[in-house]
């Protein structure tokens, strides 16, 4: 017969400790039988940790099954636990199979649970680390909230198919088709985050090649075009005459952002989310550089703008300050407001957007210029995935690009004359 282990009480359980090496003097896991059911030990680690283990044998087979952690299971809990452990092995159920399936089982309830609305805010929250603007996450979340959650919001998600989505785009294919698409994409990344991690198995209904562009006309055949209103080339002499008359740091802020054929943001900053624009540290006199940094600008890259005679003119014209101080603050000295320049082209009767002088710059560089188009790209920071041009934005172009600006500024001054004393420029002699 086997020896018969003396039963413990909880005070001498709660004096085990764990082992240590007679040799090496290095503590290891201990296991103590407690007795009262044959099988049940206590593991105590060096760290002191103790939990219950119940050795038994399954089909011809030992087997360890954890019955939880001292002292939340108590003593007399734990020898509970291992007589019904035992119980069930002698019935013929697998303790362990059995415990793994109840897992399954809860996972898979809460995976059938999980709706539109749940995954959209883990999805969002997720994506939220890669998003270099805060306004991203709120464009995320308006326009699914706008448009789909109130369709399918607390739909699970393994429930969503076609006609689901139909009801969100429906409305809004045909007259708002830019926002749609853009829902629609949002909807597809949702979902498909969603099968990867085991909350649908079904195709992405929401997916537009070979599917959604059978049931949709394509949004590049049917959407309103809307290109930001943009100044004619042949007027831009004159609205800079008449912008040169006006006073203030609006000014001169629309003035250095049609020299430099810059954003609004990268000029003047933005309020909403704290983002300062330009400033002193950021312009280089001597080189005649200005290097705007990564932060702000769309590519998410730094950027060096060589600057003009004019623009020079214009920065040494400003009320000097420290590093970090903007050149073009707003009435309080703080960031100006969004509309800062906004307002200045209304009061000069101008029905135009700012965005729009990159347009005026771009036509007059394609029209009027023979500089290689790589050239007025990169003077716009825009990105371009070709291998042609990539290997163009290595290199900066800076010295062509100051050409281009040079040119820029002689136009916007003079139009198509020649500048007094200056060289003219054969389109022959523009370099490639």
């Amino acid at each position: 017969m086997p020896k018969k282990v003396k039963e413990l009480s909880a005070t001498e359980v709660r004096r085990l400790t764990h082992a240590v090496s007679k040799t090496t003097g290095k503590p290891y896991n201990a296991l103590h039988s407690v007795g009262g059911v044959s099988g049940l030990l206590l593991q105590v680690t060096p760290s002191n940790a103790k939990s219950w283990i119940y050795r038994t044998q399954i089909a011809g087979k030992r087997r360890s099954i954890g019955l939880g952690a001292f002292p939340d299971v108590t003593l007399t809990q734990a020898r509970d636990k291992a007589r019904e452990t035992r119980d069930k092995i002698a019935a013929g159920i697998d303790p362990v199979q059995e415990k793994q399936a109840n897992r399954r089982a809860l996972l898979a309830a809460r995976l059938s649970t999980v709706t539109f609305a749940d995954a959209m805010a883990d999805y969002i929250d997720m994506k939220a680390k890669e998003f270099r603007n805060p306004r991203q996450r709120q464009q995320w979340e308006n326009s699914l909230n706008t448009y789909a959650i109130p369709h399918i919001g607390k739909v699970p998600v393994r429930e969503i198919e076609l006609p689901h989505i139909k009801a969100v785009l429906d409305p809004i294919w045909h007259e708002k088709t830019e926002t749609a698409n853009r829902v629609r994409a949002r909807m597809e990344n949702i979902l498909g985050w969603c099968a990867i991690h085991g909350y649908r198995s079904n195709e992405n209904p929401a997916k537009w090649q070979g599917y959604l562009d059978e049931v949709y006309p394509s949004p590049e055949k049917i959407k309103k075009k809307g290109h930001f209103t943009a100044l004619s080339v042949d007027a831009m002499p004159n609205f800079m005459a008449a912008l040169k008359k006006r006073t203030g740091t609006s000014a001169r802020a629309l003035e250095f952002l049609i020299l430099t054929a810059a954003r609004t943001n990268e000029v003047i900053g933005d309020k909403r989310i704290n983002k300062a624009g330009v400033t002193w540290q950021e312009i280089d006199l001597r080189q005649k550089i200005w290097t705007v940094p990564a932060d702000r600008m769309k590519s998410g890259k730094g950027h060096r703008v060589p600057l003009s005679e004019a623009a020079v003119d214009l920065l040494k014209g400003m009320t000097p300050g420290d590093p970090d101080s903007l050149i073009f603050p707003g009435s309080k000295g703080g960031i100006p407001s969004n509309n800062f320049l906004t307002k200045l082209i209304e009061r000069m009767d101008f029905k135009i957007t700012t965005h729009g002088f990159r347009s005026t710059f771009k036509d007059w560089a394609r029209e009027n210029t023979a500089y290689r188009d790589e050239v007025s790209e990169l003077a716009l920071a825009h990105v371009n995935s070709d291998a042609t041009r990539a290997a163009y934005a290595r290199s900066e172009l800076i010295d062509k690009r100051r050409l281009l600006m040079a040119d820029w500024e002689r136009f916007c001054s003079h139009g198509d004359k020649k500048q007094e004393g200056g060289k003219v420029i054969s389109i022959s002699e523009v370099g490639a």
